[in-house]
């Protein structure tokens, strides 16, 4: 398991849909991914996971993940939320 903690960016401002591109990037990952924050966790490929989780700028998140490519999943969440 690859886990890492994270000050989440102001992620949101971002042009689109940074809720949908976060769960696309997860998505992309063959490992499992969790989010966890304030006794919250929800997968990282779930929509509404993601929306009811809703990572506001400043907060604190861990990002854990297991599987074959989870040390790929963190650092791209990683940098995603942080960016």
């Amino acid at each position: 398991m690859k886990e890492t903690q994270v000050t989440v960016s102001n992620w949101l401002e971002r042009k689109g849909n940074p809720i949908a591109e976060l769960v696309q990037l997860a998505c992309q990952f063959s490992s499992n991914i969790i989010l966890e924050s304030n006794e919250k966790h929800i997968n990282a490929k779930s929509i509404m996971g993601i929306m009811a989780f809703n990572p506001t700028p400043g907060s604190k998140i861990q990002i854990l993940a297991s599987g074959t490519d989870e040390f790929e999943a963190v650092e791209s969440l990683k940098a995603f939320l942080t960016d």
